[in-house]
């Protein structure tokens, strides 16, 4: 199913820590402010990328 290593899987957690505090730091100036907002950014992002994934899953399946 998958055609690269899983390996490359596991850069998706620095990524994602790295681009939901940046994007949280330029709209906030309060630490706890930053890491609510970048959690919440986090799990906006993944929850995209799963819903991507199970639409290709199924578009694989079906053809």
């Amino acid at each position: 199913m998958i055609s690269i290593s899983p390996t490359y899987l596991m850069y998706y957690v620095p990524l994602i820590i790295s681009i939901s505090l940046v994007f949280g730091a330029t709209r906030h100036e309060d630490t706890q402010t930053i890491l609510r907002h970048a959690f919440y950014t986090a799990r906006w992002i993944t929850g995209f990328m799963a819903i991507i994934f199970v639409i290709l899953l199924l578009i694989n399946w079906m053809v």
